[in-house]
């Protein structure tokens, strides 16, 4: 009798084990066909440190926002709602503490700086993960890119959905990045 008792909760576990996964796999290809996709500008990083195990760290040009609201503390989530420029990459079009009661896009983000009006904030989708053997040519790809003054040649490709997202890709003068690492 115990050993029927053993095996069900086996079969749970590992049910469990398998569900979990699959749940959080499926709601992210649900926010990729059905959200609304944002194009974030980056702009060049510390080249002595840009790339920590198998992932590149982005930074982006979106990253504060001017408010006479002077509460805003370091540490703190905030909801960034967006809004997609006349070039198509994303800009905010208003913050705030609280979600507001709108149908509008957002990402949430921590403050990381507030002085005289101006709220710097990181949002929450700055690593990109790679394959192993392209990480090290993507990060020098990437870092060199940057560095060139034609506007708009890099920038990351972001899916929003309510209050999930989901960085798919970073592309370089529109090209995948780990095709542009393959050229």
């Amino acid at each position: 009798m115990k050993i029927i008792y053993l095996l069900i909760l086996f079969v749970i576990v590992a049910l469990a084990q398998i569900f979990v996964p699959t749940q959080m796999i499926l709601g992210s290809e649900d926010v990729i066909n059905s959200g609304v996709v944002y194009k974030f500008k980056t702009r060049p990083i510390d080249p002595t440190d840009p790339f920590r195990g198998k992932y590149i760290t982005l930074q982006y040009e979106m990253n504060h926002f001017n408010t006479a609201d002077s509460s805003y503390v370091v540490g703190e989530e905030i909801y960034i709602y967006l809004k997609n420029d006349e070039e198509g990459f994303a800009e905010v079009s208003d913050i705030s503490k609280t979600p507001l009661e709108t149908k509008r896009d957002y990402v949430t983000a921590r403050v990381t700086y507030y002085y005289k009006g101006k709220v710097n904030f990181q949002l929450p989708f700055n690593t990109f993960y790679m394959e192993e053997t392209k990480a090290y040519d993507a990060e020098l790809a990437y870092a060199k890119a940057n560095r060139d003054s034609l506007p708009n040649n890099v920038y990351a490709l972001v899916y929003v959905k309510d209050d999930q997202v989901v960085l798919k890709d970073v592309l370089i003068d529109d090209i995948p990045i780990q095709e542009y690492v393959e050229k």
